[in-house]
């Protein structure tokens, strides 16, 4: 029995229970798995029941656990967000236990355990039940990273950003010219598009928003970092 905390803070951390929100349209469970303390998400359509897995990170055990209790043969598809050892960990084996597909960008494809049944490109849309999640590729972080975009029943948009954008900054890159790309397509395809409430779900530690981290534009780009 997995012990699922709300309300919900946004704030989970390894051995923690998995924390569930509730909004229009969906809930999206957060669960913290592996000694790097990795998000896996959970994102179901309220209305059909159809489920979306983010990142099978590590702890496939767990993670099986939480699906067959939550979401019991619903997961249609598994979504990498990039090709990170740290972020498909449990994907051989969650896609065993859940029979579902799997998605990833092309550029990130190749180091993954699992060939994905479908490549996402920026742009494209993956749609499960009621609910639709558009690509938003962003790179820097890898050549093939991804984030994807869901707006609940209101308009409000939920962003799932992997290693690319968190609380406090960019992802990790390791060249200028990587850290300008990705400043770069974060600035232009997520700030400079969405709007102050617009929540991010990031690959580690804790969510933020879109308006939280809009100030401090100027100050990561003098950085770099």
């Amino acid at each position: 029995m997995i012990t699922i905390d709300r309300p919900y803070t946004g704030h989970v951390s390894p051995n923690s229970n998995p924390q569930q929100r509730d909004i229009p349209g969906a809930r999206v469970v957060k669960m913290s798995v592996g000694g790097m303390d990795n998000n896996c998400y959970l994102v179901q359509c309220a209305h059909t029941g159809a489920a979306l897995l983010i990142d099978a990170a590590n702890e496939a055990e767990r993670i099986a656990a939480l699906v067959e209790q939550e979401v019991p043969g619903k997961v249609q598809l598994i979504v990498t967000t990039h090709q990170h050892p740290d972020h498909w960990m449990a994907l051989t084996e969650t896609t065993a236990a859940t029979g579902a597909e799997t998605a990833a960008h092309p550029l990130d494809a190749d180091p993954l355990p699992v060939r994905p049944d479908r490549l996402l490109a920026d742009g494209d849309t993956v749609t499960l039940g009621e609910l639709v999640f558009e690509v938003v590729h962003l790179r820097g972080h890898t050549p093939g990273s991804i984030a994807l975009a869901l707006a609940d029943g209101t308009g409000r948009t939920h962003l799932f950003t992997g290693d690319s954008l968190f609380p406090g900054g960019v992802g990790r890159t390791t060249s200028p010219e990587e850290f300008t790309s990705l400043f770069a397509d974060v600035t232009t395809k997520l700030f400079d598009r969405y709007p102050d409430d617009t929540v991010v779900y990031p690959g580690h530690g804790d969510d933020t928003t879109l308006g939280a981290e809009r100030p401090h534009l100027s100050a990561w780009q003098a950085r770099g970092w």
